[in-house]
């Protein structure tokens, strides 16, 4: 079980990266669009928002991305709605059970953002009752073998990490027999901290907490791992080669839980995967495409919004000699930002206090970010009629449909992936 533990952990450690990119992807899908790490004069390594604080700026944002996602998520629900894809033919009772149409919403959300869709089709019996379930699966939970081809036939191990309470685990794996069950308490410890592993059991300096610990104080790691075995069957006149897929449950110290072949009736794995585009096993998904222009725009929305400052207020140039008495710098300085404001002066001398202000009408600041919001549009291919920007009584009824029509063909390689992983879903749902 070690070789088998050992090739799991290898497989989601090589997915380090690609968590990485998905976070800050996430990040900046959900607002946090300076959470960028970067090198300070000082060689520090801190977030982008706190160098602008300390610089004096303000951090602030246009989240574009958020409602590009929405929009396309938004898109790809009508269009299901409007082709009953959900309520006919035979996966009318899954989906109806599962919410297929609000888990495969969410999916699309992750697709959009990570650029892969992974879910786990299982029959069980949970508290609604016996049946197909269809669960969505946490990338970050999620590991499989490095793969190229864009169907997945290539994958020979995958699996994921729960997370488990000691009952569950039990009930689970003690099969009735109190001496396992006894055996399954002693391995995760007390029930108070079970599953407290670092993963030394596997003698290597890199093993990963995230791995083999639980995410949450008093849950219990157990790792779910598909590979595709190789057998020797005989045969009649010679021995012969059978494949079959085979499922181990592991504790993190790698005491095996249980294990089993596929019991379904499709005799594969339960996880369905679509990565977009994997190109050369790579993964690159459609918010990516527009993260620099987002940077963009908001750096320009920040120097807009400190020229409109500069030129609301300016510098203020005050000759030393109009200082009046028992008034201190730090005081002027106070006074001097209020709109309201009076300073004392002597009166005495010709120089009086001075504002400097800047002019900004003929910054070309203004011009740029409308030509990196136009960038943005034709970037995504998501442009003003798909957002729903322009009335009809402007354009017209037909013109406004056309231009939808070619907005949406623009986003076509991404509906068409997705509906390919659904449908394989699908597929694999009424083959449980």
């Amino acid at each position: 079980m070690k070789t088998v533990l050992e090739s799991a952990y290898r497989a989601w450690s090589a997915a380090s990266a690609f968590r990485v990119r998905r976070e800050r992807y996430k990040n900046y899908t959900y607002g946090d669009q300076w959470c960028d790490m970067v090198t300070d004069r000082k060689g520090r390594r801190i977030r982008e928002d706190r160098l602008l604080f300390e610089s004096g700026g303000r951090p602030l944002t246009n989240n574009l991305i958020r409602q590009l996602v929405k929009t396309v998520v938004g898109r790809y629900r009508t269009q299901m709605a409007e082709s009953g894809f959900y309520t006919s033919g035979g996966i009318a009772d899954i989906a109806r059970r599962n919410s297929l149409a609000e888990l495969d919403s969410r999916m699309l959300e992750e697709f959009l953002i990570s650029g892969c869709a992974i879910q786990r089709i299982t029959d069980e019996r949970r508290w609604e009752g016996c049946g197909v379930w269809v669960d969505n699966i946490d990338p970050r939970r999620f590991f499989v073998n490095s793969f190229h081809d864009p169907r997945g036939w290539d994958i020979d191990l995958i699996g994921m990490l729960h997370d488990m309470n000691l009952p569950e685990v039990v009930n689970r794996f003690a099969g009735g027999s109190m001496q396992r069950a006894a055996e399954l308490r002693r391995i995760y410890g007390s029930a108070e901290s079970p599953g407290a592993f670092s993963g030394s059991e596997l003698g290597s300096p890199e093993c990963s907490m995230e791995f083999f610990c639980a995410s949450e104080p008093g849950r219990c790691r157990v790792i779910e791992v598909w590979t595709l075995d190789c057998r020797e069957k005989s045969g009649d006149d010679s021995p012969a080669l059978d494949f079959a897929w085979h499922c181990r449950y592991l504790a993190p110290d790698g005491t095996l839980l249980a294990e089993y072949d596929s019991p379904y009736a499709h005799r594969m794995h339960p996880f369905v995967v679509k990565f977009y585009p994997l190109t050369d096993g790579e993964v690159h998904p459609f918010v990516e495409d527009v993260i620099d222009q987002q940077r963009h725009i908001n750096r320009l929305i920040v120097m807009i919004d400190k020229m409109m400052t500069t030129a609301a207020k300016g510098v203020l140039l005050f000759p030393m000699d109009q200082l009046a008495e028992g008034i201190s710098w730090e005081r002027v300085t106070d006074v001097w930002a209020h709109s309201d404001g009076v300073i004392p002066i002597t009166g005495r001398g010709h120089h009086l206090p001075q504002q400097v202000v800047t002019n900004t009408a003929n910054s070309g600041a203004y011009r740029l970010l409308e030509m990196q919001m136009k960038l943005f549009d034709d970037i995504s291919g998501v442009g003003d009629a798909l957002l729903g920007r322009r009335a009809v009584g402007v354009n017209g009824a037909e013109m406004l449909e056309s231009q939808v029509h070619n907005a949406t063909i623009a986003l076509s390689d991404i509906f068409e992936s997705f509906t390919a992983f659904t449908m394989a879903r699908n597929e694999k749902s009424l083959a449980v």
